[in-house]
């Protein structure tokens, strides 16, 4: 039996802005886990999971027919990169086999819920890595990523990856989106190993040094969000006041840029005030696309983080899920967690999960 683990994550600052070329997010992985077991087996093969064997679709009605959303089903994922890292093993003169696939997750609570913590990206890049040990595939950090945005990507349509390259990096990083419009085209015209190969336009991928006494806050409010359908909304907002969405853009990135360079410094006071500048920035897109960003209890949960002489925002797309709290770990917090635990906003008790090896 082989067994392999893939991290979730939550992003820091950048969200939105990320999903154009070249525009950075931070983000950190975590030591919550997708894992997947395969095994060889004879005449029938199988996928089981614990937490997915309930999992429900969603559709939406267009005139008389129903429109069905794969998007949030885990099984779409598994099934694109059970597809695509078997197109790359019999490039490689593999022979195909049947096998067992079992996959476990720690990114839902135990209820079912969401965190928000990138199960999707994480169930992607698990199934591509657990297969590649089966086949004896050859497979860097780099072609791990390129695999399994491929197959996100394919099923999703939108977002900026950026949850694949955390899951596959690891650590902190500085994500740079790539084009998807140009992925979009390459897959139509080019083949999947000479793809893999080349250079992909605006991506980049740097991992990050946190100051030694940067503590990394998550509380989670209980309501999970669909990340997708808010990227939709917000991609709708862009169509409707272009200027207001390039102002929104280069503020996002200069906002970016500042916390980046936070980090390079080693400053908790630059990188803190640049996630409020970040969540100033998020509210502004928020009121002209009509997008709910900040739930009330994700307001509730940020001003009491900031009280205690933390910086806080949302973390991804918002609408729910957690919020993040960055915090010199020498300031006490036990207030904090009382008045969090009042309110009904869970800590995350989760820590930054480092990479090593594939």
């Amino acid at each position: 039996m082989i067994t392999v683990k893939a991290p979730g994550k939550l992003y820091i600052a950048g969200e939105y802005a990320v999903v154009e070329s070249g525009y950075p997010a931070i983000i950190v992985a975590l030591n919550q886990f997708v894992s997947a077991s395969i095994e060889k087996t004879e005449n029938v093969g199988r996928i089981v999971s614990e937490q997915y064997h309930e999992n429900s679709i969603s559709w939406r009605r267009q005139g008389s027919k129903m429109i069905f959303d794969n998007r949030d089903n885990p099984f779409h994922y598994i099934l694109s990169a059970i597809s695509l890292t078997e197109e790359y093993a019999s490039n490689l003169h593999k022979d195909l086999g049947l096998y067992n696939l079992y996959i476990n997750s720690d990114l839902d609570s135990a209820d079912g819920k969401k965190y928000g913590l990138g199960s999707s990206a994480a169930v992607t890049v698990a199934t591509i890595k657990a297969l590649a040990k089966f086949y004896h595939l050859p497979l860097t950090k780099d072609s791990l990523f390129k695999l399994a945005a491929i197959a996100h990507f394919d099923v999703q349509g939108n977002g900026s990856l950026g949850d694949i390259a955390a899951s596959v990096y690891g650590g902190w990083i500085a994500y740079h989106s790539f084009n998807r419009d140009w992925l979009s085209a390459q897959r139509r015209q080019t083949s999947l190993m000479d793809l893999l190969e080349k250079p992909w336009p605006g991506l980049d991928v740097e991992l990050l040094t946190p100051p030694d006494d940067l503590k990394l806050m998550i509380g989670w409010t209980g309501s999970p969000a669909s990340t997708s359908h808010l990227v939709d909304k917000v991609a709708m907002g862009k169509v409707k006041d272009q200027h207001e969405y390039q102002v929104f853009l280069q503020e996002s990135k200069a906002c970016l840029k500042e916390m980046i360079r936070g980090f390079h410094d080693q400053s908790i006071a630059v990188i803190q005030h640049q996630l409020r500048v970040n969540r100033a920035i998020l509210k502004k897109l928020a009121d002209f696309s009509q997008v709910l960003i900040e739930t009330s209890t994700l307001k509730e949960m940020i001003k009491d983080a900031e009280n205690a002489g933390g910086a806080a925002k949302s973390s991804g797309a918002g609408g729910g899920d957690c919020g993040i709290v960055l915090i010199n770990k020498n300031r006490p917090i036990e207030n904090l967690l009382k008045t969090w635990h009042d309110k009904g906003i869970k800590q995350l008790e989760f820590n930054v999960h480092n990479v090593t090896e594939l």
